[in-house]
């Protein structure tokens, strides 16, 4: 029989300390030891020797994986994990408030794939199971596993794949290190908001050593950010018939400050006996501050005059006039996000002999999150018999994204522009339900609290002979509550409003102790507008707050808990033999996933009062999948591989559609039908079966080539169904006719799919061409992907009970068509320089909406730019300074928008676009 025979790739990399980790590959490192005893050893660092020991991972795994590991000490490549991620083969990012922040994986997003850290299933800040990526620092990271392929023995899995983020493992480092990072921030497009930021600064240290004869080892780590963001925001409310029907622009500043710490305890007191310890808690704040004007054009109540158009859209005219005043409202909004992440880990190994071992692994992780969302009106009048005369010019560049503004208005007179609601924006207070003027503002306050236990037992038999080498097998259990209250407030000012609950012309002028400067708005031509502190204003009582839960059905409807406890058996065969005279090693092996899911929530029903009947309502249910799994590598030729594997794979639903929450039937008055939601606790994973065939070539330690063709045939895909019910003893609203059908949607498992794709990946340096171009190199990827989902629907055909059958088919939301990335480097002599380019195209993401809602949108496809530049002393002449590394980073050189659609059918469909120039960090990292 032949044995796998590692190259020069990992036996340098075992001589020079190097670890692999908590991978299933540990058990090929024995074999590995021997052979690096034989071999010379080249000595690189940087990212040299990250890209050596990513190759290298990336070579012994039996899955197909995708890796990005630290240059050094808390040092990955990039400035967070997200951006790391990303730059991988397959691998696309969506930007967050400018960050880098959820992560597709071969073109299905972050609800399809699973997050880990140290292997464990993670809690999460959102509503949902998708992992925020930009909440775990990078310094804190030894290296990052992308799975696209699962096998048995990877507990947490999707349908996309799997993303298992590892610290570093103190014994396996080998030796005594401290690291002090020190880093400073600046955003070049300036301090948007008077009270904003555009400067900040990272830190951090991180403390690896050993004792007791190397059976004790301990790592900490500290890491602190301070990060500003501001953005040039242009958003429209949408284009009937092609005219604007209104528009939101504002200037946002926004602070994140993020404290991390991190703790390993690795304790080997025998030869057969491991245990390992890990601690992490995150508190995470982001602090943002919105201004701007909203205005109402076509969907107001002004009405807009269209002077010229654009391919169909409105491009230039006045909206509003002196009898017919615009109504803007002048917005003061801020959103603070607060949250704790705390996650404790302990695993146990113990070989009971040389055939025989066992694994226990328990863990806990937790998150807290409350939000506070506030919304300040003010305006030139309460209520459009109020308002002064105000118009608007509008002139729109010719891909609408952006304009530029004239209004006749100042809207920076804080004795023109006072606190009261100029659009009439009415709730209905309880006191007079037909009032229509009283909601000076909103605050919405959700909070999230997510828990998740797991715990693991699995063993290990070595077999003595067979093309088996071992086999694994093992239990796995986690019970998870994931916990939303959703709640929001109208905010009234208190003199708005008599002893009726009548509401008349009032309006406040901005309390001088609350003002601050000025905003600017130049960047669409509005001048200056008041601005304020409306969040210490609302903290201080100066607002009324009536419980929007009262008379809202949404509140109750998004209210709600979800339990899941989930029982998987499996087993696993590793495999070591040959077919002819090609080695062959792999795995197969099969899960059996018992999956007991719960939710707790609310119905409700309008009264005659036009309060709210809320009743509590459960539902759930149980069920079983088996997830079988074969991965097998072919040894084609010296450091040439063929991988093929075959899965059975799936992603559990998102929490959000899984509560047992329902809305009530409301009319719509757009339609003339009656429209509502009804919950599905019982909703089932999304399946895939899936082929994928690679291959590899690593023709030189730094160097290869790799080309794969992946197949997943999806089925029991998720769709917010309409169901058809009759409505002909409800009463609608005065001037409709009776509606004898109506629509309750609600999620379901309807269609089948596939996603289909091609990835190409290279990674070359320059020594292997030239002596002259020793230094140089280079990483490049190239994906293309497919898909299509297929259903039918029953759908209304007209308000008198009419039906027709009708075949939708929509692509796969987070998928682009083409995703592209490239990095070009040199390093020598301590010098280090980098650039790196990420492109995709257009896709279906998610953003929030109203009340903080996830809302589907259509991202227009982006092209990034970042560099860095770096240089050690350690490589200089200069001894003191031996250890000190400076550093520059660029990110986002070309100030690439984000920007979404209300469709992509034509690109002046413009819904949004978001500016957050560049940001550079300077900084120096000492290691001891």
């Amino acid at each position: 029989m032949k044995n796998f025979k590692p190259s020069l790739i990992r036996a340098a990399l075992m001589t020079s300390g190097f670890a692999f980790g908590a991978s299933p590959a540990l058990a090929q490192e024995a074999a590995t030891d021997q052979a690096a005893s034989d071999v010379e050893v080249i000595q690189v660092s940087g990212i040299r020797a990250s890209l050596q020991k990513s190759q290298a991972i990336k070579m012994s795994e039996t899955s197909i994986v995708e890796v990005v590991t630290a240059e050094d000490i808390g040092k990955l490549p990039d400035s967070s994990i997200a951006e790391s991620i990303a730059r991988l083969p397959g691998l696309a990012a969506q930007r967050l408030d400018g960050r880098a922040s959820s992560i597709s994986i071969r073109g299905l997003g972050e609800n399809f794939s699973a997050a880990t850290f140290n292997g464990r299933e993670q809690v999460s800040l959102g509503d949902n199971r998708g992992v925020e990526f930009d909440v775990y620092p990078s310094e804190i990271m030894n290296e990052v596993v992308v799975y696209k392929t699962p096998e048995a023995s990877l507990m947490t899995q999707g349908i996309g794949g799997t993303i298992d983020m590892r610290t570093v493992k103190p014994l396996r480092h080998g030796e005594q290190t401290m690291s002090v990072t020190l880093r400073g921030e600046n955003n070049d497009i300036g301090k948007l908001n008077p009270d904003g930021e555009d400067t900040g600064w990272r830190g951090s240290f991180a403390y690896i050593d050993q004792f007791k004869d190397d059976t004790v080892g301990v790592a900490f780590a500290y890491a602190h950010m301070q990060s500003p963001n501001n953005e040039e925001r242009f958003n429209t409310w949408g284009w009937p018939d092609g005219t604007i029907g209104g528009m939101k622009p504002f200037v946002r500043s926004a602070e994140l400050t993020r404290d991390t710490f991190m703790g390993v305890l690795e304790f080997i007191p025998s030869d057969n006996l491991q245990i390992n310890i890990d601690a992490l808690y995150i508190d995470f704040k982001d602090e943002q501050l919105l201004r701007g004007p909203e205005i109402p054009a076509a969907w107001g109540d002004a009405g807009i005059t269209v002077d010229s158009t654009n391919q169909g859209f409105s491009q230039t005219g006045t909206i509003g006039s002196d009898g017919s005043p615009v109504g803007v409202v002048i917005r003061n909004d801020v959103t603070n996000r607060e949250a704790d992440l705390t996650a404790l880990g302990f695993n146990l190994q113990y070989d009971i002999n040389d055939s025989w071992s066992m694994e226990f692994d328990a863990a806990y992780s937790k998150v807290e999150r409350q939000t506070w969302s506030l919304e300040a009106y003010a305006g030139s009048g309460r209520g459009p018999a109020n308002r002064l005369p105000e118009s608007i010019d509008f002139t729109f560049a010719d891909d609408n994204q952006s304009v530029d503004l004239d209004p006749d208005l100042n809207y920076g007179d804080p004795n023109v522009i006072q606190l009261g609601n100029p659009q009439a924006w009415g709730w209905g207070n309880l006191l007079d339900p037909n009032s229509d003027l009283d909601q000076d503002g909103f605050i919405n306050t959700p909070t999230v609290d997510d828990e998740l236990t797991t715990l693991k037992v699995a063993a290990t038999k070595v077999m003595e002979s067979g093309i088996i080498s071992s086999v694994e097998f093992g239990a796995y259990y986690s019970d998870r509550t994931k916990e939303k209250k959703d709640s929001g407030y109208y905010l009234t000012l208190p003199g708005s409003l008599d002893e009726n609950g009548n509401v008349d012309g009032y309006q406040l002028a901005i309390p001088d102790e609350y003002r601050v400067p000025n905003v600017s708005l130049d960047f669409i031509g509005f001048g200056e507008m008041v601005a304020f502190d409306s969040f210490r204003f609302w903290q201080d009582g100066n607002y009324r707050e009536y419980d929007s839960a009262i008379t809202d059905p949404g509140r109750s409807q998004n209210t709600w808990t979800v339990d899941e406890t989930v029982l998987t058996a499996y087993v696993k065969a590793n495999i070591e033999g040959e077919l002819g005279d090609i080695p062959v090693r792999g795995n197969a092996g099969v899960q059996v996933v018992q999956i007991d899911q719960s939710s707790d929530g609310f119905t409700s029903r309008r009264l005659a009062d036009r309060t709210l009947d809320i009743n509590p309502v459960s539902g759930g249910d149980k069920f079983t999948e088996i997830l079988p799994s074969v991965n097998l590598i072919f040894d084609v030729a010296e450091d040439q591989l063929v991988r093929m594997g075959v899965a059975r794979t799936m992603s559990r639903s998102r929490m959000d559609r899984m509560n047992a929450s329902s809305g009530e039937l409301g009319f719509n008055e757009q339609v003339g039908i009656w429209s509502g939601g009804i919950a599905n606790p019982e909703l089932r994973p999304i399946m895939s079966d899936q082929f994928d065939l690679t291959y590899e070539n690593y023709f030189h330690e730094e160097g290869y080539v790799a080309l794969a063709y992946f197949y997943k045939s999806l089925s029991d895909w998720q769709l917010n169904v309409p169901t058809l019910v009759d409505t002909s003893d409800l009463t609608p609203p005065d001037g409709f006719d009776p509606a004898p059908i109506g629509v309750l949607s609600s999620w379901e498992n309807v269609g089948d799919g596939k996603v289909s794709g091609f990835e190409f990946s290279l990674s070359l340096t320059g020594g292997m061409f030239s002596e002259a171009l020793e230094g140089f190199g280079g990483i490049f990827s190239a994906t293309f992907l497919d898909s299509s989902i297929e259903f039918d629907l029953e759908v209304p055909t007209d308000t008198s009970g009419g039906v027709s059958t009708q075949s939708y088919e929509i692509t796969v939301p987070g998928l682009s068509d083409e995703v592209y990335n490239a990095t070009v480097y040199y390093e020598r002599d301590g010098f280090e320089a980098r650039v790196s380019y990420r492109s995709r195209s257009n896709f279906y993401g998610e953003v929030s909406g109203l009340s903080l809602v996830r809302q589907p949108v259509d991202v227009f496809g982006s092209d990034l730019v970042d560099a860095q530049i770096s240089y050690d002393f350690s490589e200089s002449d200069i001894e003191a300074l031996h250890g000190l590394t400076l550093t520059l980073q660029a990110q986002n050189l070309t100030d690439e928008p984000f920007v979404t659609g209300h469709s992509t059918d034509s690109p002046l469909n413009v819904r949004d676009v978001q500016r957050f120039g560049r940001n550079y960090l300077f900084g120096a990292s000492y290691q001891f």
